[in-house]
Formats: structure tokens, sequence, C-alpha cells
């Protein structure tokens, strides 16, 4: 394949030669020597990363392994103590980014109405009304989204204010899309619907995307690359793919490339929880 990128068994500078061979195709997100500490505890000890162009990549890994601080750091909410991470060989400053929380109820602000959450960042940018206005019915019209902009977050369901939180943080039309568990909150019914609006919104954008997830099945499904990580101090257990044709659904959770990949996924999670 074109695009293929080497998995990576290691996520030190010190690792044997040929650990980091080079990807066919440039990286879009360059970890380098990245390193964290909370208190004595050590997150991220000289870890490296690239994160491939154009792909859904689902991060998991034990709980406690500091999942949600990657992409926390990657995503400048959090400042690491030491590397490197660079987009297109740039800094975080020179580039455009989307994030979605996992509380939806507490990223939306209840006082404005869903579409002028969604216009929100735009007003930040200083962009002019008309524009901002312009730029969300665009993207309502991309998505084919049905449901009433005009209505408060409060009068909405949970999976509906995730879809606002989704698309507000769509509407800058970011290079790089990051959600930390955007679905934990959500009943299992809206989970699947929250799933399937979010694998066709990366169909229709080709956005470079980092899913912090809680659930195997979920991590295997969405994505075209499964980050496994250890405990910490957080390395690279295996960086999977899954290449199977989108859109994917619920037959897809009996194919054998499926079946296999989810196993493997497991097996690899199982082996460093009994490390710990």
């Amino acid at each position: 394949m074109a695009d293929h990128v080497v998995l990576l068994r290691t996520g030190r500078e010190d690792a044997p030669a040929g650990a980091f061979s080079a990807p066919a195709t440039a990286p879009h997100v360059t970890v380098r020597g990245l390193t964290k500490r909370f208190g004595k505890a050590s997150i991220y000890d000289r870890f490296n990363l690239d994160i491939p162009r154009g792909k859904l990549v689902s991060v998991f890994g034990p709980n406690g392994c500091g999942k949600s601080t990657l992409i926390n750091i990657i995503a400048g909410l959090i400042p690491p103590d030491a590397g490197e991470i660079l987009f297109d060989g740039k800094p975080l400053r020179a580039i455009k980014f989307g994030y979605v929380f996992q509380n939806y109820r507490e990223a939306l602000f209840p006082w404005l109405r869903s579409v002028d959450n969604i216009e929100y960042p735009l007003k930040l940018m200083k962009l002019p009304k008309a524009e901002r206005r312009a730029r969300v019915e665009k993207l309502v019209a991309h998505l084919g989204v049905k449901i009433d902009l005009k209505r408060y977050p409060y009068e909405m369901s949970g999976g509906q204010q995730q879809l606002i939180s989704i698309m507000r943080a769509l509407v800058v039309e970011p290079e790089i899309l990051f959600l930390d568990e955007p679905f934990s909150a959500l009943d299992y019914e809206m989970t699947l619907f929250m799933r399937e609006q979010l694998q066709r919104i990366f169909m229709e954008t080709g956005t470079t995307t980092v899913l912090v997830s809680h659930d195997l099945e979920e991590a295997v499904y969405l994505a075209d690359r499964i980050l496994l990580l250890s405990r910490g101090p957080a390395q690279i257990a295996d960086f999977v793919h899954f290449d199977a044709l989108r859109p994917r659904g619920d037959e897809t959770l009996s194919e054998k490339g499926f079946v296999a990949t989810k196993a493997h996924c497991l097996e690899v999670f199982q082996r460093e929880v009994r490390k710990g």
C-alpha cells in the first residue's frame, strides 16, 4: 500500500536500530522525546510517535496509562516536561485543530443557542457574522444535519449535544481533530448513533482524527490504526492496522479481519495489564 505505516513496537528514543523505519508518506504529527511526570509518577519518558495523515487513529490501553494525557499534550492543553511535537514540521500555534471533550454538558455554553455554540470559535477568530453563519450553514448541509440549531443545548438529547460539540470542532476546518472518549457519557443507543455519525463525518472530511476510547470494540471498529499503549511510563505496545472498507456496519463486527484484529489487540492489552 502506498500509505502503509510501519508498525512501531517501542516509544523510546533509545530504541534498537530499525524500530523507526520511515513510513512511505510523511506523518501528519511527529512526537519526539515526549516526557511528562505528575508528581512522582512518570507518564511518558522519551516517547516517540508518528500519526499518519488522513487516518482515524484510536488510542487504547490500560487505565491510567496516559491516553487522554497524550492527546491533551499534543493539543497543547497540558505542557510537556520535555520533547517536541510538530504538525507537518510546524508548531501547534501554526495550525488549526478541533477538540471534542468527554463531558458535552460542560463543554457547551447553556446560555447560547446551538448554532451560536457552533459559531463560537469563529467568533474568537473575529470572522464577520455573515461569514460565521455561512460556514455553519455549509457544514450543516455537508453533514446533512436535521436537528433544530435554534434550540438551546439543554433542550436536546445527549447525542445531539455531542454532535453540536463535534460540529463546533469541525467548523474551523481543522487540520486534525481530537476526541477524548466522546461517547462514554452516552447511553448505548445514542453511542451507536454517534459512532455512525463520527464515521460519516470522517468519510466526508478526511480529517486526521485521534480518538481516545475505553471500549476496544469501538476502538477497532472506528479506526484505521489502533495505538495500543503500555503501562506507565507509556510506550507503544503495538500500532495495529485495520483497513476495512467504509462505511462499516453491523456486518463488520463479524468479519474475519475485525475479529482477528480485535483478538490481537485484546491479547496485547491483557499482556500489558498483567505487567502491572
